[in-house]
């Protein structure tokens, strides 16, 4: 039993020694070592778009040997050099030019998760079928890691190479045309973008011209109106497209320069956006105009300031989504710009929070209809007509003839009275009778006055109320109440003068007479002469003052 404790005591012992002997019997971690950073390329090659410019411009200004280093291949010397050529010319004639879409990362763009180390430049047509032109990210030791030409793509440039008979511009035009340079830039880019283009989009300008009048008498023949203009068949952001797509023609079939494809076809993109937003417009205008019409047509004036103030910001959001695609195209990165402009915008919001709630407030009067122009409104102590409702604030017409501009948002806030919303109006009179009118000819009064009311085509039956409402101070008082069916206010004030003129008919062939306001005034005599004997006894005393 003794020796069975023990047991127990020293196992407990060593466990919970057990901690302790790990933690002394594990050695001290090793201090991070920071891994050195690669070596950046001084050719470029750390990129693949750095790689393709690189080769381009190397090749191109005649550097044989720095152009080779950016071919991953086996071959030195002559034919190395031979191969460069070759790879040159068929990515000068054959590749398309999107070089700013080439990824300007270390890693490339990962288009395809299977091969994370190759990277796609471009698709070239060819007798065996399509070529895709590949780079691949290769090791060099000391050198780094770098993107060069891929030894598949290197095998089949020969045969590419020699299929091409197409000749080039540079083959047919004058060297002084294809290799001379002013400013920096070929004349045969100068001649295409300077000369070219103006001259296309010039036809296209007789073609519009042309076209015109014959689609003319179609349009009114078929909208049945002689006096309307002949349209415009092309319009100028039509013709700005089909020139976009001319020069994209130009870019894919004829043997241009890579680096002329590339500034023809970045200017078409830029153009070809340009007119598709400038176009947008132009509907979004007809759609505003279209609107309008309809609106004038159903007699609703107020929608007009939100369809235009829905047009403009559609207007500036086409706008910034075609500069947004211009950089994109370009590779500038909106990022930091959207986020600025973020920031932006929430100063602008709480600058103009005044504004933003006289606009939300006019939106919100135009869409629910409370106000028309036209409309006889009272708004708290201003009563007049409203000559225009626009987004930020309310004009009034007063009686006077003075213009109140009242903000939306207060008018949105306020107590507002249409009074030209009523459909009838309240014909309200109180009579008063004279005392001595008999029992009969109150009732004849009465019975007068309800046939009178509930034969007039103009006052609603049902409304008709006339009652002997009080036994008044000075004459007997009977009320008189009914709607008037109308909605002008002076096609009312001429049918209470007819009621009122026939109200009174009645109750003169009654023998009754209406009781007028009297006043009564009570003179004491004695007083009065008590006070003007006081009067002259002291008007008297001063004289006799003077006497003395």
């Amino acid at each position: 039993m003794n020796a069975r404790i023990r047991d127990c005591a020293l196992a407990l012992c060593m466990l919970l020694c057990l901690p302790t002997w790990a933690a002394q019997s594990v050695a001290p971690a090793a201090p991070v070592v920071s891994q050195p950073e690669a070596p950046q390329d001084s050719l470029g090659r750390d990129t693949p778009r750095g790689t393709v410019l690189g080769f381009l411009i190397a090749a191109r200004t005649g550097q044989d040997e720095i152009a080779v280093q950016f071919l991953n291949t086996r071959l030195h010397g002559k034919p190395a050099v031979e191969l460069a050529h070759q790879l040159f010319s068929v990515l000068d004639r054959r590749l398309p030019p999107r070089l700013s879409k080439l990824s300007e990362r270390p890693e490339g763009s990962h288009a395809d998760p299977l091969k994370l180390n190759e990277e796609r430049v471009g698709t070239i047509s060819t007798g065996a079928g399509s070529l895709d032109i590949v780079l691949e990210r290769v090791d060099r030791g000391k050198a780094g890691i770098v993107w060069l030409f891929s030894s598949k793509t290197l095998d089949a440039i020969p045969d590419v190479y020699d299929e091409m008979t197409l000749a080039g511009l540079e083959d047919v035009l004058p060297a002084s045309v294809t290799h001379t340079r002013f400013l920096g830039i070929l004349v045969i880019n100068w001649l295409a973008v300077l000369v070219g283009m103006p001259l296309f989009y010039y036809l296209t300008v007789l073609l519009n011209r042309f076209l015109s009048p014959l689609v003319g008498p179609l349009r009114r023949r078929l909208y049945k109106k002689a006096d309307l203009p002949d349209p415009d068949f092309l319009p100028a952001p039509v013709r700005l497209l089909l020139l976009a797509l001319a020069v994209r023609g130009l870019v894919l079939h004829i043997g241009l320069p890579l680096v002329a494809r590339q500034v023809l076809f970045s200017i078409a993109v830029v153009i070809a956006i340009a007119a598709g937003v400038w176009l947008f417009i132009l509907l979004n205008s007809w759609t505003e105009q279209y609107s309008q019409r309809l609106a004038h047509r159903h007699d609703i004036t107020g929608i007009t300031a939100v369809v235009r103030l829905v047009r403009r910001f559609v207007d500036l959001l086409v706008i910034f989504a075609g500069i947004m695609g211009i950089l994109y195209y370009f590779g500038v990165n909106p990022t930091a710009m959207i986020a600025g402009l973020g920031v932006g915008g929430i100063a602008v919001a709480l600058a103009a929070q005044k504004t933003l709630e006289n606009v939300i407030g006019g939106i919100s009067l135009i869409l629910d209809k409370v106000v028309l122009v036209g409309d006889t409104l009272k708004v708290g102590g201003v009563e007049g007509t409203v000559e225009d409702l626009g987004l930020r604030s309310t004009r009034i017409r007063t009686s006077d003839r003075t213009v109140v501009s009242l903000p939306n948002g207060q008018v949105a806030n306020m107590t507002l009275e249409n009074l030209s919303t009523r459909d009838k109006f309240w014909f309200h009179a109180v009579l008063a009778l004279r005392y001595g009118t008999t029992t009969t000819q109150l009732n004849t009064v009465l019975e007068g006055i309800r046939r009178l009311l509930q034969a007039s085509p103009h006052v609603e039956p049902d409304s008709v109320r006339v009652s002997f409402l009080r036994l008044g101070v000075s004459a007997l008082e009977v009320e008189v109440v009914a709607y008037v069916v109308t909605r002008k206010a002076t096609e009312f004030l001429k049918i209470q003068e007819t009621l009122l003129l026939r109200v009174m008919e009645c109750v003169e062939s009654a023998g009754v007479q209406l009781s007028t306001p009297s006043q009564t005034i009570v003179i004491d005599t004695a007083a009065a002469s008590e006070a003007a004997g006081r009067a002259m006894v002291t008007a008297r005393a001063p004289d006799k003052k003077n006497g003395d």
